[in-house]
């Protein structure tokens, strides 16, 4: 059977992590929902960024756009809020089979706005107004200033995607923001049957960073021992950080509090596990698939990343496997002098800064269309 597919046996959604325009004109999405299962997509500023870069998907609008005097920010725009509605159309039958529970495409607002909670706010409502579908989510950084947007728009009955977390403590503030917005809407007589969210964890890009910081300390001179124990952490803390976090879904996600909730028909934020293409050519090229399968998750994957877990990925429940090793595993990294406080701080600066800079970078390739005699 097709490894992806069994992934949903296992309570693990397949989300594909791209979108251009060839996907909804030439069937690559229907194609991935027919036969792999697919039940979702994201998309950010550097997806489009290379989308408009690297295709003639778009040339319709920008020919359209010409001498009109718009801006390049409009443009885009434009062709995003098209291509993510033209995604949504497509999902709406999974969308529709499974009762609400998936089949969701998802739009960024921009990441210039994540440490701004009025205009984050501002943003999101306008985009699903102009989305104007059911099946869609709006992506808020989970920052500081993102967690009390995230509140308020759950509280409005929003579908939130929240994007860039890396810590189990920001994980924990944002099921909190949205568990009180739920509550909120509720009280407002709001139907919490129709709210979904996701909460999008990072997983690669921490053991990235860990690894870089475990080889500056053995750079910098340790004893025979902390070399064996640092040495054996490499490609381990990213999973074992998203276990430890997943712990937290299922504490909150069974509490007292949250029963209440889904006695009125809310849904569970899913943990989305994002970032889960491989980076080091050393570690398995499907290990972010395979060890973070588990209940109420989705997995979002880029192109490469499905083709390889179809051609030789393997299934079974194995996010709730040895809890007990996730702990030592970040034990034995603060104890060899690595904070994961600080990894995880510099990683969410660090992850609004690239999509701010995939963001300026797509508004010059508009602008570079815009400008084509």
């Amino acid at each position: 059977m097709n490894p992806l597919r069994q992934l949903e046996e296992f309570g693990q959604a397949v989300w594909v992590d791209n979108l251009q325009r060839s996907y909804i004109t030439q069937g690559t999405l229907q194609k991935l929902i027919t036969e792999d299962g697919l039940k979702g997509l994201t998309s950010n500023p550097t997806i489009f960024q290379k989308a408009v870069s690297g295709s003639e998907d778009y040339e319709d609008l920008f020919r359209a756009a010409r001498g009109q005097g718009r801006s390049a920010g409009d443009v885009y725009e434009q062709l995003a809020v098209r291509d993510v509605q033209g995604a949504a159309d497509i999902l709406r039958s999974v969308y529709d089979a499974l009762k609400g529970r998936d089949g969701f495409a998802s739009l960024e607002v921009s990441p210039r706005l994540a440490n701004d909670t009025k205009a984050t706010l501002d943003e999101a409502r306008r985009l699903w107004k102009m989305l104007d579908r059911p099946n869609v989510m709006v992506k808020v950084p989970g920052t500081e200033a993102g967690v009390p947007a995230i509140e308020q728009l759950t509280a409005e009955g929003l579908n939130i995607n929240v994007t860039l977390l890396f810590s189990q403590e920001r994980y924990r503030q944002v099921t909190h923001a949205y568990l009180t917005g739920l509550e909120r809407f509720a009280k407002a007589g709001g139907d919490l049957s129709k709210v979904s969210s996701v909460a999008s964890f990072f997983v690669s890009r921490i053991d990235v960073a860990v690894d870089k910081e475990i080889e500056q300390r053995l750079n910098a001179g340790v004893t025979a021992e902390q070399r064996k124990v640092l040495e054996s952490l490499h490609g381990k803390v990213a999973i074992a950080n998203a276990k430890l976090a997943y712990r937290i879904y299922q504490e909150v996600f069974s509490s007292p509090r949250w029963k209440a909730l889904s006695a009125k028909g809310a849904k569970v934020q899913r943990v989305l596990w994002a970032s889960t293409s491989t980076k080091d050519p050393k570690l398995r090229d499907v290990l972010y698939i395979e060890e973070l399968i588990g209940p109420d998750t989705v997995n979002t994957m880029p192109p490469a990343t499905i083709d390889a877990f179809r051609d030789h990925g393997k299934v079974r429940t194995t996010l709730l496997e040895d809890l007990a090793g996730a702990k030592e595993t970040m034990r034995q990294l603060e104890a060899g002098g690595v904070s994961m406080k600080s990894v995880t701080e510099r990683l969410a600066v660090d992850g609004v800064r690239l999509f701010e800079e995939s963001f300026d970078a797509l508004l010059k390739a508009v602008e570079a269309q815009l400008k084509k005699s």
